[in-house]
């Protein structure tokens, strides 16, 4: 299953559970780039070339993930299992973007635990990096084309860039604002948020008509039911509480479920938002991990599929490696312990926001003012996507600021990685592997 142009997009039909079991895999292994190129990546496939959802559609459920707490990227591909093949579907998807990071994090932190430090490891990455900033490039690009399309859009998209830059008002109340603006714009007559400005009508869309398109009516499992909800709540609470209660006789472990649980509520604005308050306790407060670590595991967490609040799942192995949680003589076990119950805590909450709220979201696409309140949202993220792009970039290429200069190897391996997603049409796999292998031959002409 390769990830092809979308020049070449058959008739689209409607895909099989398995199918579509297969593409979620498939996204979950190659998913870099942060939440702005795991969004593109599900944009490029769902969207432009299996066509299984229209533009419309996906931007509705995207702006309903950018509302949450939680991985927003996650939450949509949540979304959109669940639009196609129920709340199997949704579990499916979601699950599927979050495993193979999960494996792969849980195996890098044991090597790195056991081993140290891996120079050809860092090396992997070191190229892996700059196609990550490439998609996140051409996201900003993709999306902003489809939402900037009025004066007031630019507007809200670069109020949000100022914000992130130098006001730093808090995530929630960014969103919030966007979304009253919309309201207003949408009261006033103005059509700056109307379904043109969202970049979803016929005539600004290049994409034939989907399998889920803009005037297809609710699928029987999106309608919204009072009994649905009620099972979901207590099916939610049952897969918190049962775990929780499991974990209570071990200290170590039922600090890190409880810890996860309150941050899984507060991660407005992605993972970068939260992380200043995820390291003040993993350092400071438990002590599960070292300044250092934290770093490292940042380094992980950018460069290694699935979103990057991923990172919980290095910090929860840490901290049960080296706090013993499972005792002197299992080290590993209490490691992935730890591990799989930051996960666990940090992603239940996505999973029951989505499944939940999503046949509440899909019955308001038709209601202007919600739409208009939506599509300012979209602008204001293109704006929050372009400063994440600036921090990437700064860090990337500017490792010291101005104290040396750029790092040409990252400059140059990022614009090829741009040239051959965009104009040579390369699937993001064989950019990332290329890059990957880039990193490895520039770590070996170093020791030359």
């Amino acid at each position: 299953m390769s990830m092809s142009s979308p020049h070449e997009t058959p008739a689209p039909h409607w895909p099989t559970l398995w199918q579509a079991t297969r593409y979620w895999l498939l996204l979950g292994l190659i998913s870099f780039g942060g939440p702005a190129g795991q969004i593109a990546l599900m944009h490029r496939e769902l969207v432009e070339r299996r066509r299984w959802i229209s533009e419309s559609r996906f931007l509705h459920a995207l702006n309903y993930c950018m509302l949450l707490p939680g991985p927003e990227a996650q939450q949509l591909a949540t979304y959109m299992g669940w639009l196609l093949h129920g709340r199997i579907g949704g579990i499916i998807a979601g699950g599927l973007f979050i495993l193979p990071s999960v494996i792969l994090l849980i195996a890098l932190s044991a090597l790195y635990l056991q081993f140290g430090d891996l120079p050809w490891v860092a090396a992997l990455f070191d190229g892996i990096k700059p196609a990550a900033l490439a998609l996140i490039i051409l996201a900003c690009w993709r999306l902003g084309s489809r939402t900037l399309k009025h004066p007031l859009a630019w507007g809200m998209a670069l109020a949000a860039l100022l914000n992130a830059l130098f006001l730093h008002l808090a995530f929630p109340w960014v969103i919030g604002i966007a979304a009253i603006v919309g309201l207003i714009a949408q009261r006033s007559g103005s059509k700056a948020f109307s379904a043109g400005g969202h970049g979803s009508s016929h005539k600004d869309q290049p994409h034939e008509p989907a399998l889920i398109d803009d005037h297809s009516p609710l699928p029987a499992h999106a309608s919204p039911s009072r009994k649905q909800i009620a099972a979901l709540l207590v099916c939610g609470a049952l897969l918190w509480l049962l775990p929780f209660g499991l974990l209570l006789g071990n200290d170590g472990l039922s600090s890190v479920a409880t810890f996860f649980s309150k941050a899984a509520l507060v991660t407005f604005g992605g993972a970068y938002a939260v992380l200043p308050y995820v390291f003040d306790a993993a350092v400071n407060q438990y002590q599960w991990m070292t300044p250092h670590q934290m770093l490292d595991g940042l380094a992980l967490g950018e460069s290694t599929p699935g979103p990057l609040i991923i990172i919980v799942t290095f910090i929860g192995f840490l901290g049960g490696w080296q706090q013993a949680m499972l005792g002197a003589d299992s080290l590993l076990a209490g490691g992935v312990a730890g591990a799989l119950v930051a996960t666990w805590f940090t992603f239940l909450p996505s999973f029951v926001f989505i499944l939940l709220g999503a046949p509440w979201v899909e019955s308001t696409r038709q209601i202007p003012s919600l739409a208009a309140a939506m599509a300012a949202i979209s602008a204001t993220v293109v704006g929050l996507i372009v400063h994440l792009a600036l921090v990437f970039g700064w860090h990337l290429f500017l490792p010291h600021a101005f104290s040396q200069l750029p790092d040409m190897f990252a400059v140059g391996t990022c614009i090829m990685a741009v040239w051959l997603l965009h104009v040579r049409q390369w699937s993001v796999l064989k950019v990332i592997g290329l890059s990957a292998a880039l990193g490895l031959v520039n770590f070996g002409a170093s020791l030359l």
